[in-house]
């Protein structure tokens, strides 16, 4: 113990030192770092809150791909540097750097933010296909850009000070960065709620929606850094026990649990953006009052966009949904509804309502949006290049169920368990006590799984004859 926490110590005195020299000298935007088998990307801009720009995104690209074929290389690391652990506000990374977007379209240097989209795609494309454990530190402020290069990772750790988010449609755009693969494949309608209101999920919460995978924190992140840079294995087995010996007990409650949660996947669960709002308001509690305000405050064009992408993105491969997003993207950011949210709330950052065009759900068709947007002939390409363990073929992450278990169990795996269809399945009867053992020891007794476990079994199983558990179809 001494040995690795010196070790550790050493690390956080190099860190400092940093730091220090940031301060004084004109740093690079993203630092590079190796220290044993780990590799290791500091984002820089903290005075940006790191928002993700194409200097960064070129810095750690061509690094990112030659670390993926290095023996040397055990695990990859992306944090940010941040404010200590101390302070309640960081930011892992903001978001990507609209406001730049913007700047570009309306001096008609649209083919440079193209630039950016095409990149940063590409880059997310070669987080989700490297065969290289790569975790990344959600420690602070987590949207838009910094999500997406972040959330195709196996490892995403949250820790207290994370405030996860997608509010794309608060600023006329829509979920990019592989928004619309993870955010359909989150259990039941929780992928369309998070996109559609942009509602931001802390430390917790993140881990028990699926969003993260471990909670560890703020403090111990160093020495979980050190650890991991130990290992003399790139197995992902071998890291997820590393993370779990750093990890925090998670509350016992889930904000977004319990009948909060019947009511997401009870109105969020329809096909169409009325459809959402009229059955919210139906609830009529103060909950679903404030999210159908929530909802009726973003671009009317946005949500749809984003509800569309969304139900294409279910039945697409990783590749096919970057590509799709691509063809939005270019589209989206000439809507002067791109405009209006940025200018309002990133530039102004003004808080007064917004002046949608058009300003209701009812003047946009969803035949024109299908259209416009998904089906238009004269929108760009993406060439996303090939890899290893490229996910042209794939329609799930290659280390969640049911092909591994880096994630905390989902719906899908708790269904299986219990009707008997998993390949991992033992008996079909279970008690409730049973199949949690079974489930939690499974996962090597990973904090806060029994929790996310008896909250689907809440929802979606029932006790029949012989105090045996069944699932609701």
């Amino acid at each position: 113990m001494f040995f690795h926490a010196n070790r550790s110590l050493l690390q956080a005195q190099a860190t400092a030192r940093l730091t220090n020299l940031s301060r004084h000298f004109s740093m690079p935007d993203v630092l590079h770092r190796k220290v044993y088998g780990g590799r290791i990307f500091t984002l820089n801009r903290p005075k940006s809150m790191n928002a993700l720009n194409i200097s960064m995104v070129r810095n750690i690209y061509p690094q990112l791909q030659a670390w993926s074929k290095s023996d040397q290389c055990k695990v990859v690391i992306i944090k940010a540097e941040t404010a200590p652990p101390e302070k309640k506000t960081a930011a892992f990374c903001a978001g990507g750097d609209v406001v730049s977007l913007l700047k570009n379209v309306q001096a008609q240097k649209t083919a440079q933010s193209l630039d950016f989209f095409r990149e940063e795609y590409t880059l997310n494309h070669l987080i989700a296909t490297i065969q290289k454990p790569y975790v990344a530190f959600l420690d602070g402020v987590t949207m838009g850009g910094g999500v997406g290069i972040s959330i195709h990772a196996p490892f995403r750790i949250a820790t207290e000070r994370t405030l996860f988010a997608m509010p794309e449609t608060n600023i006329g755009f829509f979920p990019d960065v592989g928004g619309s693969f993870f955010l359909p494949r989150l259990d039941g309608a929780m992928g369309k709620f998070l996109a559609l209101t942009g509602a931001r999920l802390r430390g917790a919460d993140a881990v028990y929606a699926g969003i993260a995978t471990h909670f560890v924190p703020s403090a111990r992140i160093p020495a979980l850094e050190a650890r991991l840079c130990e290992l003399e294995s790139d197995d992902r087995e071998v890291v997820s026990a590393a993370i779990e010996e750093f990890s925090e007990t998670l509350p016992s409650t889930y904000n977004l649990g319990g009948l909060v949660r019947e009511r997401i996947d009870r109105c969020f669960g329809r096909s169409t953006i009325p459809a959402i709002v009229e059955a919210l308001e139906k609830e009529g509690d103060e909950w679903s009052e404030d999210v159908r305000a929530t909802l009726l405050s973003m671009s009317p064009l946005s949500l749809k966009v984003t509800l569309e992408q969304l139900r294409r993105g279910a039945k697409l491969s990783f590749a096919d949904c970057m590509k799709m997003e691509f063809g939005v993207a270019q589209r989206m950011i000439l809507q002067a509804d791109f405009q209006e949210g940025v200018e309002k709330t990133l530039v102004e950052k003004s808080r007064a309502a917004k002046s949608w065009t058009p300003p209701t759900l009812e003047e946009i068709s969803d035949s024109w949006v299908v259209q416009e947007f998904f089906e238009n002939p004269k929108a760009k390409s993406l060439t996303l290049p090939s890899h290893t363990n490229d996910p042209g073929a794939w329609h799930s992450y290659p280390y969640a169920y049911p092909n591994g278990r880096c994630n905390m169990p989902n719906e899908a795996e708790v269904r299986d368990l219990i009707q008997g269809t998993s390949r991992r399945s033992g008996p079909t009867s279970w008690s409730k006590e049973e199949f949690l053992d079974f489930i939690v020891a499974e996962r090597d007794g990973r904090k806060g799984a029994r929790v996310v476990v008896e909250e689907i079994l809440k929802r979606k199983a029932v006790l029949g004859a012989g105090g045996y558990l069944g699932w609701m179809n």
